[in-house]
This record gives C-alpha cells, structure tokens and sequence, in this order.
C-alpha cells in the first residue's frame, strides 16, 4: 500500500527538504539540479521548517532558502500550479537575494552568486524543449557569461521520461523527479529498493512521519485540500472567462456584423477571465475572501489591471 503522500504538497515539501535535521536530502536535490564544479556540502537553511507557518499560513508556503559554504544564495521551491508572472517571480526572487548579500559600505566585489531554482509539477515550454533551463546572464554574440551573478534554473518534472525498472541507475535529478512525482504511490520499503542511498532514505523517513496518524498527517491534508481549492479557483475563473469572452465575441459580431468585433470581444471575454482569476488567486494567498466573479466581470478591464497591480505588490511586500 502506497504511503499516500505527494512530496509536492507544501507542507511534505517543506518538511523534506527545509528541515536543519534533513540537510542531506537538500545537498543532494541541489547538487542534482546544479552540477556545480565543486559541489554543495554544507547548507545554512535560513527559513527552515516551522510547523507555525502552517498553521496560520492563508497562503501556500513553497520556498526554501539556503547559503551554501561558498556564500551561493539560493531558493528552491515546488509550483503545483501555473499562473501568469511565474518566471519573472523567480527572476525577482533570484535578484532580492543578490541585493541583500551587501550592507551599506560593503563593496560588490563580495557578492556571490543568487540561484533560483523553480520545481514544476507542470509544463511552462513547449513540449520537445529541455525539461531543465538554466538562465543565465549571458552576451549573445560571443556567449560569454557574467558568473557568479543572477542565474534562474525551471525544472519541469511531467518532461522526464521515468520508468520504476531502470530508476535505480538513472541520474540523481531523474531519481528525485521520480521521488517527487510518485512517492505517494509506494510503500516505504519499495521506495528505498528503487531509490537507495541515504539521501532519498531521509525523505522516505520524513514522508513516514507525516503518514502517520498525527497531526503532521492532518496538516498535511489540509494543505493539500487548500491546493486543490486554489487550483479549481483559477480553473473556474479561467473557464468562466473564456466561455463569455467567446459569447461576447459572438454578440459583438452579430451586432456590428464583422469578424473584428468577434475576435475583440473573445479578446476582451478572455483577457476579463484571465485577470479576474490572478486577482482571486492573489487574494487567497493574501488571506482574503475572493470578489465574486459576477462583480468581476462588470470591472472594467483597466480598473481589473489595476486591482492585479495592487495586489502583487502587497503580496512582494509581504514575502520581502
């Protein structure tokens, strides 16, 4: 019987890979991802698990930040679902972490490198392209790098091609992806023979724990089922957003008797859905109750843009 929790779920997550007594399954997803010359041995973890955040957390707490012994920042963090400014939130997130590194008089010569690493348990590229990029600072004409500057890695788990008769052998960043896809499918002495080392055997531990009858377990479930609502959330909206732009487009068409009035209207209809789900979404993870969709749709699309703005802002401001 499968232990029947998903290591992408915030609170499983974070219990893996941010706790100080589970730096070693950290190192090794890290080092999995990287491939840096001289690979990670030690980890400070500067927002390590606390049972607390969850607790009262509206939002979904994703992130775990760490600096390795070579002063490398770096933020690693799970997305189960995908929505609009994504990339440029990693791209923010890898640029705070540069800046922080100085303090009023501290000269750039000391800073080190600010990674991002972005987990995704869904397709951001087209299909055919790399299941991993890694973003760089870079002058096209000669490709010559800025190194120990910005860099913004996507890891796209659904691309990777895993089968459980040859996982044992495959690379590490293969056997974690496997791990974070279908933990929850096996029991914990089927993980260790497919995933041996003592890396994946102190996530297996963890998940143990939280399969238990706990609280770590009913906490778990709660996050998971605010997942899932968030997710039906920007769906509904999403949907609801294309089904009136096509009416729209249909009156409109009918009305002024041109293709052009159609095609604006779904553009409108499906611009309208867009926003009013990224603001219902911003305001679940600011803890709010969401505006109605039916108030939504009779928001001007400027007033609507206005509203996303507004909200991001507060949301940056609250994780700064």
């Amino acid at each position: 019987m499968g232990l029947g929790i998903r290591p992408v779920v915030d609170f499983a997550f974070k219990r893996i890979f941010g706790s100080p007594t589970n730096k070693v399954p950290l190192m090794s997803l890290l080092n999995a991802i990287l491939q840096l010359s001289e690979p990670i041995v030690e980890v400070e973890i500067l927002n390590p698990f606390n049972r607390k955040e969850f607790e009262e957390a509206k939002e979904i707490v994703l992130d775990v930040r760490c600096r390795d012994l070579l002063g490398h920042r770096l933020n690693i963090e799970m997305q189960v679902y995908i929505y609009g400014g994504l990339l440029q939130r990693s791209v923010y997130y890898a640029c705070s972490m540069y800046v922080d590194q100085l303090e009023q008089g501290d000269q750039y010569k000391i800073l080190r490198p600010a990674i991002s690493i972005c987990l995704l348990n869904d397709t951001v590229f087209p299909t055919g392209e790399p299941s991993h990029h890694r973003f760089q600072l870079i002058d096209r004409p000669t490709g010559r790098r800025l190194d120990n500057a910005i860099e913004v890695h996507t890891v796209e788990l659904s691309k990777y091609n895993l089968d459980e008769a040859t996982i044992r052998n495959a690379s590490k960043i293969e056997q974690w992806v496997f791990f974070l896809r279908f933990a929850q499918d096996y029991s914990a002495e089927r993980l260790r023979e497919l995933l041996p080392g003592i890396d994946f055997d102190q996530a297996i531990h963890t998940i143990e724990i939280i399969a238990a009858q706990t609280e770590d377990r009913q906490m778990y479930e709660q996050r998971e089922k605010a997942i899932r609502d968030l997710k039906w959330a920007l769906a509904g909206a999403r949907e609801e957003g294309r089904a009136e732009g096509r009416e729209e487009g249909r009156a409109e068409g009918r009305e002024e008797g041109r293709a052009e009035g159609r095609e604006e209207g779904e553009r409108v209809g499906l611009k309208k859905g867009e926003l009013a789900g990224k603001i219902r979404l911003l305001q679940e993870l600011l803890g709010e109750v969401p505006t109605q969709l039916e108030d939504l749709r009779e928001t001007p699309i400027e007033r609507l843009e206005s509203m996303q703005e507004r909200l991001q802002r507060r949301l940056r401001e609250r994780r700064s």
